[in-house]
């Protein structure tokens, strides 16, 4: 954040600072550790949490537009868990990747593979006349 935003917030700097360190180690910055609003601490990590969403959009190596892309999912983690297998095996973690044909990718970690959960990924990243290859 620019200094110009830190004037808005109406804080000093050391304050933000204090307010930047909790949100970097995932703390909840309370009134007691910085003598600040609540609704102003929530008013400014919410600022901090858009600016780094525009960022991630401005540098993310797929943008939205008409192209083909490839999709599949992977699975991460132990070697084999007994008497369980590929998509069964509970403790693998699935990553799911979109493949540009020009050689850019993206991947993201997702919790299931599921149609609406690899649709809304695909949907953000691709628009709507892309041609999606998959294996499904």
């Amino acid at each position: 954040m620019k200094k110009k935003d830190i004037k808005l917030a109406k804080i000093s700097e050391y304050k933000f600072r204090q307010l930047l360190k909790c949100f970097v180690l995932d703390f909840t910055a309370t009134a007691k550790m910085t003598n600040l609003n609540r609704n102003t601490v929530n008013r400014i990590y919410n600022e901090i949490r858009r600016k780094i969403f525009d960022y991630q959009l401005k540098m993310s190596p797929i943008q939205p537009e008409k192209e083909e892309f490839e999709v599949d999912e992977s699975y991460f983690g132990s070697r084999r868990v007994k008497g369980k297998r590929g998509r069964g095996a509970g403790s693998k973690i699935i990553v799911f990747g979109l493949y540009k044909r020009d050689g850019k990718v993206y991947t993201e970690i997702v919790s299931d593979c599921k149609s609406a959960t690899l649709s809304r990924i695909i949907r953000g990243r691709a628009d709507i006349d892309s041609v999606i290859y998959s294996d499904g």
